[in-house]
């Protein structure tokens, strides 16, 4: 079931064509407006369908607003939840993804962890699901294609860039593109960077800085590159080969931890806490300083297999076969 929250294509559709993935069976259709409202549309959709398709179970992935939809349909309808990436936890009930994936977590019968420290929030919480540490399968992909897109240097160059001389930025989370005066800290965060600077802009986050003349702005500065959403592949590529990136996304700090490259984060919090704890990762907030001194940092010496060997989504399958 594809929910359509990510619509936008270059958000969608391109990792189908892009990692060779059949087409969901159902395409939903619901984007737009606010968490609540998203959420209550999710749930009207995905209501007849466990009457319909009798499911042995269902299996949800992650901390998104389709994260909890399905788990509480499944819920709702006495079907067995799976949820892959269980556990994981900023410790910040601020963020919609921290409340997706404590709530779905609750109603799991079955906890696909990625890490230790993710299993043993769950245990700490006493979650009556069966808790299974398989590692993350994003590393799976990550080890299928990272040689392929730190080779695919034509895809930097594309930009006018040259590996391991640039920034990659990416912002998107809500507390920060949505409050106006973050909005603008963020902005002047940007500007103080070393550049040059790549930004694919994430369309919420473009039609913040519309909305907040801010656009413009950045756009006219030099060495500041505003592009549009990118599809895996050509995402990989620049991310391999930065100098660092800089992310309020949960999901980039782990590919960047996985390529080797450092990471500055724009949050206080992060659920993907063994990344700072090893050195590759640094929580900045929209602090301008501490981001230009966490980029001056030498990288750590080593970086230890902190999510899995690349064979977590065999692990997933076993432990659903078993249940």
């Amino acid at each position: 079931m594809h929910t359509g929250q990510h619509h936008e294509d270059r958000l969608s559709g391109v990792f189908f064509a892009e990692l060779g993935l059949p087409r969901p069976d159902r395409e939903l259709g619901i984007a737009g407006g606010t968490n609540t409202s998203q959420l209550a549309r999710m749930l009207a959709a995905l209501e007849p369908l466990p009457k319909e398709l009798a499911p042995d179970a269902a299996l949800v992935y992650g901390d998104t607003n389709s994260t909890l939809a399905g788990a509480l349909a499944a819920a709702q309808a006495h079907v067995a939840l799976v949820h892959v990436e269980a556990g994981m936890r900023s410790f910040d009930r601020a963020m919609p993804e921290e409340l997706n994936r404590v709530l779905t977590d609750r109603l799991a019968s079955l906890l696909l962890c990625a890490s230790d420290t993710a299993a043993s929030n769950l245990r700490r919480e006493s979650l009556p699901g069966e808790i299974v540490v398989v590692g993350d399968v994003m590393v799976d992909v990550a080890l299928r294609l990272q040689r392929a897109a730190r080779a695919n240097v034509p895809a930097v160059r594309a930009h006018g860039l040259e590996p391991g001389a640039y920034l990659l930025l990416t912002a998107h989370r809500a507390g920060n593109v949505d409050d106006p005066q973050r909005l603008r800290a963020l902005v002047e965060l940007i500007e103080s960077l070393p550049r040059p600077v790549m930004f694919p802009v994430h369309p919420r986050t473009r039609a913040r800085l519309t909305e907040a003349g801010l656009e413009q702005e950045l756009e006219q500065r030099k060495g500041i590159t505003l592009a549009r959403p990118l599809g895996y592949g050509e995402f990989a590529a620049l991310l391999c080969n930065a100098r660092a990136v800089l992310t309020d996304s949960g999901g980039v700090q782990k590919e960047a931890y996985l390529a080797g490259v450092p990471c500055v984060t724009l949050r206080s919090s992060t659920e993907w806490v063994e990344t700072v704890a090893s050195g590759w990762n640094a929580l900045v907030d929209l602090d301008s300083s501490a981001a230009l001194e966490a980029l001056e940092r030498t990288p750590p010496s080593e970086r230890p297999p902190l999510y899995g060997d690349g064979r977590a989504a065999e692990r997933c399958v076993e432990a659903i076969g078993a249940m």
